[in-house]
């Protein structure tokens, strides 16, 4: 009588094995899964305190308790366009985040320029470490800095005194020096960003056409660059139209910052509304920024 071979059962699959080739089978099921705890953390803590920031908006302060009562009203957003002093303090932050990236741009283009196109592998490292290093000190240790460059008795005033030249260093003039330091590196990166990704083969055809330099940097360079520079302009932009710490250190003059401070622990509905102000101006912008290609860059 012959014996029939024993077969021993295939070896059972892990629960890791079979979870990895389901989610293998799903790859939108594991993206969600991936994503969900990133996209939930927004929704509740960004999108949720944006949405309860917006609804105080409609709030009113009781004039006599300055306790805030939950009566929906629109009197805020009318107080702010009827009133000279918010349309002042908001045009004068958009005004200043305009000059600030304006100088921004001036400054940065061609020390990008040099670090992408120019400097030797080891010179543009070096660099890139020197952009990046103020961005490792703290914020408030840079602007208490300039405050103290900007006194009467600073480094500033002080280089200007052999020219009899003083500098009233605590005004609109003095932040938006402060600004422009603090937001520079902001600029450059972008910018040798897309500097860098430009083939040189178009700079050789353009060389080639006959092009001379300023030609080439106008008709080539500067087109393709273009992006990279308000991709750049979105993080200058939109940080000195929401800073109230260098404002509150430089200069008496109110801005969008400064008024929101001052206003969210005695009349919180008209912060939370003068709020609307930067979002709809930044949204306004990163609009226009899209339509120029900017996204592309980053």
């Amino acid at each position: 009588m012959t014996s029939v071979p024993y077969e021993q059962p295939p070896p059972r699959e892990s629960l890791g094995r079979r979870l990895s080739r389901y989610f293998y089978r799903h790859p939108r099921l594991s993206l969600g899964l991936l994503l969900a705890l990133p996209l939930g953390w927004l929704v509740v803590a960004y999108l949720g305190s944006l949405v309860v920031l917006l609804l105080a908006s409609v709030w009113v302060t009781d004039p006599f308790t300055s306790e805030v009562v939950h009566t929906y009203t629109f009197d805020n957003f009318r107080r702010i366009f009827d009133e000279p002093v918010f349309r002042d303090v908001a045009w004068r932050t958009i005004r200043m985040a305009g000059l600030v990236t304006i100088a921004d741009a001036v400054l940065a283009f061609p020390i990008a320029y040099y670090m992408a196109r120019v400097a030797s592998p080891r010179a543009r490292n070096l660099l890139v470490v020197a952009v990046l290093m103020p961005l490792w000190a703290s914020y408030l240790v840079k602007a208490y800095a300039w405050r103290t460059i900007l006194s009467g008795a600073g480094v500033l005033n002080w280089a200007l005194d052999p020219f009899g030249v003083s500098f009233d260093g605590y005004s609109s003039t003095g932040l938006w020096l402060v600004f422009t330091y603090l937001w520079l590196p902001f600029m450059i990166l972008p910018i040798y960003a897309g500097l860098e990704r430009i083939p040189s083969s178009l700079l050789e055809a353009s060389a080639d056409l006959g092009g001379k330099t300023l030609r080439t940097f106008f008709r080539v360079t500067l087109p393709l660059a273009f992006p990279a520079v308000v991709a750049g302009s979105i993080f200058t932009f939109s940080l000195t139209l929401g800073d109230y710490i260098a404002p509150k250190l430089i200069t008496s003059q109110q801005f969008i910052g400064t008024v929101i401070y001052d206003n969210h622990g005695t009349n919180l509905p008209v912060a939370a509304a003068f709020t609307l102000v930067p979002i709809v101006v930044m949204v306004v912008y990163l609009l226009v920024a899209r339509r120029l290609h900017a996204f592309e860059a980053i």
